[in-house]
């Protein structure tokens, strides 16, 4: 049977609300999913782009379209689906607990559950937030669910690293793709959520995150403000060739305080879970798994921090080349120009460039598992001895 947000979409009505919303930036992603409701949807969806592109609060919006449309009170069902946690009984959710979703949520969470017929109304959602966190044996067990899944289910995989996925997952389900947002657009969306920021910090933070409003929000926090300290602290000691007192330590700090707190949520969500369990060998299994679980989302969570740490010692380094050579306007670091200018009187650019390269190659390897703080011990002291030379040489 037809719903109502398909019939509005058959009619050329105007695109649901809160759908319409959460793609105003992203209109390829708006057009599919226009699409999708005007045609008939799939049964399984990724939803693929940057962090902080918005396919999160899309897919949020889609899953309650979906479920509204097969309602006999739709407006009712659309609330409890928009809502975060859901009450929605066909709505199910799935989060990582750390950095993998655990195999077991996968199979009794979305596996198992596939095959009940949905509480209320006509159809069932199943969201993978991170769903390119699912581990191989995760991604084949839900094969078969893809390939044949019942009439009334809707998969939804959200991510951001397509290419974690399997092949044969992807294969199976139709994309919708969301673009990095415009840095106008970000700066927009800071103004409304730090009003009492200035506008060249807003325009800083804008442009630093990429296109990712998540990181954009996170660097404009007390959190993201340390950060930023530690890596234009340790940039500037290279520039200066004083790195005795290392002023990058913050970072390495700040790193471990992001890991401990996000172990922490891990353990406590696996704690949760084997209670309920009892202390049978699933409750056993349980913890862990939870504990394995803790320990790859602090190892996560801390090379997130270190890596964002990098990407600004990077930005710092062009910003200065980008002064040198002339083209102040380009700058990330907009509410830091007056540092730049200083430092850039002191760096040769091709030197800059060379250190911010530096900084990359870091970011490269810190993906293999090097040493956290020998790494930033090694960039930096590699930095000051290119920029050190440069300036013998001109």
């Amino acid at each position: 049977m037809t719903g109502d947000g398909e019939r509005r979409a058959a009619s050329g009505e105007q695109l649901p609300e809160a759908i319409a919303d959460a793609t105003k930036e992203q209109p390829g992603a708006r057009a599919a999913l226009a699409a999708a409701l005007r045609a008939g949807p799939a049964h399984a969806y990724a939803f693929v782009g940057p962090a902080g592109s918005g396919k999160r609060a899309a897919a949020r919006a889609f899953a309650a379209e979906l479920l509204a449309a097969a309602a006999a009170g739709p407006a009712e069902a659309r609330r409890r689906a928009l809502a975060d946690p859901s009450p929605h009984p066909d709505l199910t959710w799935l989060r990582p607990p750390g950095n993998q979703h655990l195999v077991e949520d996968v199979r009794s969470g979305l596996i198992g559950a596939v095959a009940y017929r949905p509480f209320e109304g006509g159809r069932r959602v199943f969201v993978v937030e991170a769903a390119d966190a699912m581990a191989e044996e995760s991604q084949n067990a839900l094969l078969k669910t893809l390939e044949e899944p019942p009439s009334y289910a809707h998969i939804l995989l959200v991510t951001a690293e397509p290419a974690a996925l399997l092949e044969t997952v992807r294969s199976r389900c139709a994309t919708v793709a969301f673009a990095p947002l415009p840095a106008a657009t970000l700066e927009r969306r800071l103004a409304a959520g730090l009003p009492d920021r200035p506008a060249a910090e807003l325009s800083a933070l804008a442009a630093l995150a990429a296109g990712d409003l998540d990181r954009a929000l996170m660097l404009g926090s007390p959190a993201g403000a340390r950060l930023r300290a530690g890596a234009e602290e340790g940039s500037g000691a290279a520039v200066a060739g004083e790195l005795a007192e290392r002023p990058w330590a913050d970072i390495l700090e700040l790193a471990a305080e992001a890991g401990e707190a996000r172990g922490a949520a891990v353990r406590a969500a696996a704690a949760e879970r084997a209670a309920g369990l009892g202390e049978g060998r699933e409750a056993a299994r349980a913890r862990r798994e939870g504990e394995e679980a803790a320990k790859r989302a602090e190892r996560r969570a801390r090379t997130e921090a270190i890596d964002l740490a990098l990407a600004l010692v990077a930005s710092w380094f062009l910003d200065i080349a980008a002064i040198g050579e002339g083209a102040g306007e380009a700058i990330r670091n907009a509410d830091r120009r007056d540092q730049l200018g200083a430092a850039a009187s002191r760096a040769d650019p091709i030197a800059a460039r060379g250190a911010a390269e530096l900084a990359m190659d870091a970011r490269r390897r810190l993906r293999v598992n090097v040493n956290e703080g020998l790494a930033l011990d090694a960039l930096f002291h590699r930095a000051a001895a290119l920029l050190g030379a440069s300036k013998r040489v001109v």
